[in-house]
């Protein structure tokens, strides 16, 4: 049987609304900040899957719950597993085992870029690194005027892998990205729009999904296979350039990023204090 918005399974982390023909994805934890933990990168692609097959979905807007959209990687979460990964004497299986599950997230990641219905992403409050990567994969990004964005992973001794340094220079361009990147900054929601992240900011967080459901609506009024042509196609620009990214990046990763910064990161993180980085 085809999966459908109604067919799903119960969810934790999102949830699925549909409305005619626009579905709206909520980002509901269950982490603080809709951080994304192991049910978070299960379930979406599940969704998306299962909304690119709908054919009662046109198109889909993606937001978070409460104040922020998302504070991106449940690092804490995600460790418990990782560990054994990261750690110990970092021969081919552990690196291999972790090569695997960045493709896996990656993967998740990509299922919003994948899903043939147009996905407008509606971002309130922060939106820090994993945020950046799924909403670099929708289709539109629109944000309120509290919004803030980081590309942040560099900051805790990783290499962005899931999406941000492969789909924002299409949208950013270059010398954003490399900016973003290579600081870890953070940027608030006027900064966002003159550099083309989002395309328009909203005053509060109501204003900006009242419009992010008339944009989807808009889109859901076209002839829907031709809409989804015109993504497609639109997609062949940059989609080999991504996939090629996205390789390359697990594959450095999964020999890389075991460090003696990594272990800063985490445990700077858990104390609440500023990491010092050496270079090992």
């Amino acid at each position: 049987m085809t999966a459908t918005a109604d067919s799903l399974p119960d969810l934790v982390s999102l949830k699925v609304d549909v409305d005619g023909h626009v579905a709206e994805v909520t980002l509901l934890g269950p982490s603080k900040g809709n951080a994304m933990g192991p049910d978070f990168w299960r379930e979406l692609p599940l969704v998306f899957r299962a909304l690119d097959a709908d054919p009662q979905v046109r198109a889909v807007v993606l937001t978070g719950s409460g104040a922020n959209f998302s504070y991106g990687l449940d690092l804490p979460a995600m460790m418990g597993d990782w560990a054994p990964m990261l750690g110990g004497d970092n021969l081919a299986g552990p690196r291999t085992a972790f090569l695997d599950q960045v493709r896996s997230l990656q993967a998740a990641v990509s299922s919003i870029a994948e899903c043939r219905k147009p996905v407008v992403a509606a971002v309130s409050g922060w939106c820090i690194g994993g945020g950046v990567d799924v909403i670099a994969a929708a289709d539109v990004r629109l944000a309120g005027a509290d919004a803030k964005f980081s590309v942040r992973e560099v900051r805790v001794a990783i290499v962005a892998d899931l999406g941000s340094l492969q789909r924002l220079a299409s949208i950013i361009g270059e010398g954003h990205l490399r900016e973003l990147a290579l600081t870890g900054k953070d940027i608030d929601a006027a900064r966002a729009e003159k550099i083309g992240l989002v395309n328009d900011v909203y005053a509060d967080s109501e204003t900006l999904l009242k419009a992010a459901r008339e944009l989807a609506g808009e889109i859901a009024a076209n002839p829907p296979l031709v809409v989804q042509g015109t993504k497609q196609v639109l997609a062949v620009n940059t989609e080999r350039q991504v996939a090629d990214g996205l390789r390359y990046v697990a594959a450095w990763n999964s020999a890389f990023l075991p460090s003696k910064d990594l272990g800063e990161a985490v445990q700077a993180f858990m104390e609440r204090r500023k990491p010092e980085f050496k270079g090992e």
